[in-house]
């Protein structure tokens, strides 16, 4: 069984964590914007999928805001953690992530890919059209999600 990491314990750490993370998204954006390159219907909204089903869980786990490790935390730790996930409204930390919240996480997001898809089939510029606006996508999402993250944990160490 994977050992569980434990919230950041100082404002640097958690800044390193944030760091680590957003070079996470990076990696999985510049993929996300490849697949997009490939001509077939819904080959990329797939990928984008599986590829969120494992970034948004990979950074709950670096931020120590996994359900499993928030129910190892002490009862002051889990109310700060709690008290902070309704304050900031994030739908992804602190749950068990579904594809179901993962393709209602890529609708908020939804006219991009809905560009994207058209794009995809115009010859050499509208393939780097779509793949720039697949990077974008994904970047918003995973980024988003990371600052999300960074102020429930950082909500959690000032408690």
């Amino acid at each position: 069984m994977k050992k569980l990491e434990a919230l950041p314990a100082s404002m640097t750490e958690l800044e390193k964590v944030r760091a680590s993370c957003r070079k996470m998204v990076r990696r999985r954006a510049a993929s996300s914007g490849g697949m997009s390159l490939i001509p077939i219907p819904g080959v990329d909204i797939a990928g984008d999928v599986g590829m969120l089903l494992q970034l948004i869980p990979a950074i709950n786990r670096k931020f120590g805001l996994t359900p499993e490790q928030i129910e190892e935390l002490d009862t002051r730790h889990k109310v700060a953690i709690y008290a902070m996930l309704k304050k900031v409204g994030s739908d992804l930390a602190g749950r068990a992530i579904t594809q179901k919240l993962v393709v209602a996480a890529l609708k908020k997001v939804g006219a991009r890919m809905a560009a994207k898809q058209v794009l995809k089939y115009i010859p050499f510029a509208g393939q780097a059209a779509a793949a720039a606006l697949s990077v974008a996508a994904m970047m918003y999402l995973g980024n988003s999600h990371v600052d999300a993250c960074f102020e429930i944990a950082r909500g959690a160490i000032e408690e």
